[in-house]
């Protein structure tokens, strides 16, 4: 007899949580608007980069290229890429209609940036690089300041004789 009560009982509670379950799950299909809503991400370019030598066109390898894509004049962050042997180096999580401001940095050479529209689903850049030149001097000559630093009398403005050797100061 007791066995009997207790299984009319375990039924009778089945059914409940059955019923109840059902419920639940009825009440979540009938509001559409909860969870979030999934936006696909934009489409993306492949860019590849080819770092070479300006004298003689060779690759460089292990040259840092930076990408900073923009928004607006303002920097979103920052991706680094290293080039390979080939001096080549290739990102494609770049969207398409953005600007990016690309940055290379080898050692050796001079830094390198500049400002490009990604526009295409695959662009190639080719940047060659410059060994540094010789650092500014104001007591030089310079071939484009020729007509500048001169006083009426067309004399050469020369540092006085008794002047120590200082760091040269802008204008």
């Amino acid at each position: 007899m007791l066995c009997r009560t207790i299984f009319r009982l375990s039924v009778i509670v089945a059914g409940v949580g059955l019923l109840a379950t059902s419920l639940a799950v009825g009440a979540q299909q009938d509001n559409p608007k909860r969870g979030r809503k999934y936006k696909s991400p934009p489409p993306t370019a492949r860019v590849e980069v080819t770092v070479l030598r300006d004298v003689n066109g060779k690759p460089i390898e292990g040259a840092a290229v930076v990408f900073h894509p923009m928004e607006g004049e303002k920097d979103k962050g920052n991706m680094e890429l290293k080039t390979s042997e080939e001096g080549k180096t290739v990102i494609d999580v770049l969207p398409i209609g953005d600007t990016v401001r690309l940055q290379i940095i080898a050692k050796g050479f001079q830094t390198y940036g500049g400002d490009y529209k990604i526009d295409k689903a695959e662009m190639a850049i080719e940047i060659k690089m410059k060994r540094p030149g010789e650092q500014y001097s104001i007591y030089k000559q310079h071939p484009e300041n020729d007509g500048e630093g001169k006083s009426g009398d067309d004399k050469p403005t020369t540092p006085p004789a008794t002047a120590p050797a200082s760091p040269a100061q802008p204008k």
